[in-house]
C-alpha cells in the first residue's frame, strides 16, 4: 500500500511536469486492491478500474512497465493505444482496463462462466465506481451471474464520489448498492474498505464461496477518494476544499501501521524506514522509465507497432498497407 500510494505522488509529478498527459491516483483506495492481490490465487483474473494499479504493485509487476505505459513511449506494451493508466497484464490476472466501468463487471461474469463451464475452478472479481451501478451493464451482470451461480466477485467500490456527482445521484442515498444484490439473490457484504484486514476477511469468504461453487457475491467497499478523479478534474468545484482532509474511516495505511503498532509488531521507525526505502524505488524505476521516453521527447512506439499486437495473422490488406508504410520516406 505504501508503494502505491508513493507510486501514484511520483505519477502526479511527472503528469504536471508534462511528461505524460494524464493520471489518475487511488488515494484512500490502496486496501482493497492489495488485499485482492494477495488473497487471489494466480490464476484468478481480475477486472479492474483504472484505481486499482495496487494489485500489480502487489503481484510485483515491474514499475518500470507501469510507468512506461503511462508515458506511452517505445517500451509501453500498448504502444500507446491505451490511456494512461488503463494497464493490461494478463502474466498477472489483470484484465485490460476499460473506460466505461461497467463492461468490466459484465467481462468478469462472462470469464467466469466460461471457467466454471471448462471445468476450471478459476474464479474472477471484477470492480466498478458506485456511479456505474446506475449503468444497464450492472443490472445484465448481475441476472447472469445469479442465474449461472458464476463464480465471481463483484465489487462495488463506493468512494462517495463518481467523477464530479455525490454517491446519492446514483442511487446511494436510498439504500445501500450492497443491498441491490438482494433482489438478484446474491449474497452482499458492506465492508469498511480501509481497514485492511476486513478487506481481507471478505475477500477471503467470497473466494472461498465461489471456489464451492456456491455462486457470487457482491461486496459494497465503503471508502473515500481522497484526491481528485483525475488530473482532469477540480474537486474543489463540487465539494468542499478540505473535505478530504477529514478522511471518513481514515487513512487505510495509517490505520494499519498504528494497528501493528499496537500489537507490538511494528513503529514509527520502521515505517519511515519503509517509506524512504520505497521513495527510492520508485525513484529509481521513474529514471529508468523516463529513459525510454516521455511526452516531452516524443520517444513513442515506431510506425510499424501499428500493426502489431491485434490480429493473431494480419490480414493480407493490412500486409499491403505495412509495405507501403516502411517503403515511405
Amino acid at each position: 500500500m505504501v508503494t502505491t500510494r508513493l507510486y501514484d505522488d511520483r505519477m502526479l509529478k511527472s503528469q504536471r511536469q508534462g511528461k505524460t498527459s494524464f493520471y489518475v491516483r487511488s488515494t484512500g483506495e490502496e486496501a482493497i486492491a492489495v488485499g485482492h492481490a494477495l488473497e487471489l490465487g494466480p490464476r484468478d483474473m481480475f477486472f479492474p478500474t483504472y484505481r486499482q494499479q495496487g494489485w500489480l504493485i502487489a503481484r510485483e509487476w515491474p514499475m518500470v512497465d507501469m510507468m512506461c505505459q503511462i508515458f506511452s513511449n517505445e517500451m509501453d506494451r500498448l504502444h500507446g493505444r491505451q490511456m494512461p493508466v488503463m494497464y493490461s497484464a494478463k502474466a498477472a490476472g489483470f484484465f485490460t482496463i476499460s473506460g466505461n466501468l461497467g463492461t468490466q463487471f459484465v467481462q468478469a461474469v462472462g470469464w467466469a462462466m466460461a471457467a466454471a463451464i471448462s471445468g476450471d475452478t478459476a474464479i474472477a472479481a471484477g470492480v466498478i465506481g458506485e456511479g456505474a451501478t446506475a449503468e444497464a451493464d450492472f443490472h445484465h451482470a448481475l441476472t447472469f451471474a445469479a442465474t449461472y451461480q458464476a463464480p465471481v466477485i463483484l465489487n462495488v467500490v463506493n468512494n462517495q464520489w463518481a467523477i464530479s456527482s455525490f454517491q446519492g445521484i446514483a442511487g446511494g442515498g436510498s439504500a445501500t448498492f450492497a443491498a441491490r444484490a438482494i433482489g438478484y439473490g446474491i449474497p452482499a457484504l458492506r465492508v469498511d474498505g480501509n481497514d485492511y484486514l476486513a478487506v481481507v476477511a471478505a475477500v477471503r469468504w467470497a473466494r472461498e464461496r465461489a471456489r464451492r461453487n456456491d455462486g457470487p457475491t457482491l461486496i459494497e467497499w465503503v471508502t473515500y477518494r481522497a484526491s481528485a478523479h483525475s488530473t482532469s478534474d477540480d474537486p474543489s468545484k463540487y465539494r468542499p476544499v478540505d473535505e478530504w482532509k477529514a478522511w471518513p474511516l481514515g487513512d487505510p495505511i495509517d490505520r494499519l501501521a498504528s494497528h501493528l503498532e499496537t500489537r507490538g509488531d511494528w513503529s514509527a521507525e520502521q515505517q519511515d524506514a519503509l517509506e524512504s526505502d520505497v521513495k527510492k524505488s520508485v525513484r529509481a524505476a521513474a529514471k529508468e522509465a523516463e529513459g525510454f521516453g516521455t511526452l516531452l521527447d516524443g520517444h513513442v512506439a515506431g510506425r510499424r507497432s501499428l500493426f502489431e499486437d491485434v490480429f493473431k495473422e494480419i490480414p493480407p490488406h493490412l500486409r499491403r498497407q505495412r509495405d507501403e508504410m516502411e517503403n515511405l520516406p
